[in-house]
């Protein structure tokens, strides 16, 4: 499955189990409506602060994940 499927059916799945309709998600979100039911449609080119603020209403985090992250925590840490 492609990543902006999976993207759209994690934000339509939230959207329904939070009861909101696609138009209530952008105005809580600050967005046009027609930004969520693209992305519920697996659009694939979306500004990361619009998607941002729609992740943040639905209360879903974003993991960055790598080979490298370990090496960059380590980094980290040593500064810290």
């Amino acid at each position: 499955m492609a990543q902006s499927q999976e993207l759209a059916e994690v934000i339509r799945l939230h959207r329904k189990v939070a009861r909101l309709s696609r138009v209530q998600l952008a105005e809580l979100a600050g967005v046009g409506k027609t930004v969520i039911y693209d992305i519920e449609k697996g659009k694939e080119a979306v500004q990361l602060d619009t998607l941002q603020k729609i992740l943040k209403v639905l209360n879903i985090k974003i993991v960055l994940t790598s080979p490298l992250m370990e090496d960059l925590q380590n980094r980290e840490n040593e500064k810290g």
